[in-house]
């Protein structure tokens, strides 16, 4: 179907106009959670904070990085996201390369399989059993092995492979000498930048934001992941701790308030500023599938 006239220019107005629309409501909370952790925790209670900070202060920010606990999380999170997300991209692809030739016997079935496992799990309980027998608990390995690979992102990355990588391309490089996990390397891999950007991402985030498994998992301190910290900062009893003696309950309050937007902030920073560098990657490899040609 094809517009012309006053037709195409009022397709053009609603679809700027719910672009916009779209726009501002997914910028104004992130907007309002950034002017919170810089203002004056009686002003957010009292709604005075709208886009920009009120009563400018770095209290809440100085609350969250003095407790001790706060360096120890960042320090096991970022190891936990650089060594877990490199385990789980190095398998995804060494999984979804091979499903993805048409030269491997049984691929179907390893698909099937391996897509069984999405829809039934051992389940929370025979796994814990499981991590404890293997010795993992109070280890990084307990937040890494479990989900050291995700079935979705195989697909994913299978899809990529067999609709991206010409097949000529393969029996050229076997035709030169090449071996499978060179052609891997040297041609697969450089051709693939997107579906990699994508799979650092999707395991990133997921690592940055480890919670649930940490919380079963990790009962040392010194192991405890970000979240787990800004967890404990947040339950009342911990505010006290780090307030001055003889603090009110009134104050209190006003400091969990403030806090609770800071944390927001400290937990995001670090995803917000890796983003960008990969989006481009990002946007194509989200794609895989959606044009046939």
């Amino acid at each position: 179907m094809r517009f012309t006239g006053w037709d195409d220019k009022l397709f053009d107005i609603i679809n700027t106009a719910l672009c916009i629309f779209a726009f501002i409501v997914v910028l104004y909370p992130l907007l309002f959670v950034v002017s919170a952790s810089f203002s004056d925790p009686l002003a957010i209670l009292s709604g005075r904070v709208t886009i920009f900070p009120v009563d400018w202060t770095l209290s809440s920010y100085r609350s969250v990085f003095e407790h001790p606990m706060v360096m120890v999380g960042y320090r096991n999170t970022l190891i936990l996201m650089v060594l877990g997300t490199s385990i789980n991209v190095f398998l995804t692809i060494i999984t979804a390369y091979p499903l993805s030739r048409n030269d491997l016997y049984g691929r179907n079935a390893i698909m099937l399989f391996f897509t069984f496992t999405m829809f039934i799990s051992g389940g929370l309980i025979p796994t814990f059993i499981v991590v404890r027998t293997l010795g993992l608990l109070n280890t990084i390995w307990a937040l890494i092995l479990p989900t050291a690979i995700s079935v979705w992102n195989v697909i994913i990355a299978r899809t990529f492979f067999k609709s991206t990588i010409p097949d000529s391309l393969i029996e050229a490089g076997h035709m030169d000498g090449a071996s499978n996990i060179k052609i891997l390397w040297h041609v697969v891999l450089p051709m693939s930048k997107a579906i990699v950007a994508v799979m650092v991402l999707f395991y990133g985030v997921a690592h940055w934001n480890q919670f649930f498994l940490a919380l079963i998992y990790i009962s040392d301190r010194d192991q405890w992941t970000l979240q787990l910290v800004l967890r404990e900062i947040l339950l009342m009893a911990q505010i006290t701790d780090m307030a001055e003696d003889n603090i009110g309950f009134d104050q209190q309050l006003l400091q969990a308030e403030g806090i609770k937007y800071a944390l927001i902030v400290v937990a995001s920073i670090p995803v917000l500023i890796i983003y960008p560098f990969i989006q481009k990657y990002f946007v194509k490899g989200v794609m895989i599938g959606a044009v046939k040609g």
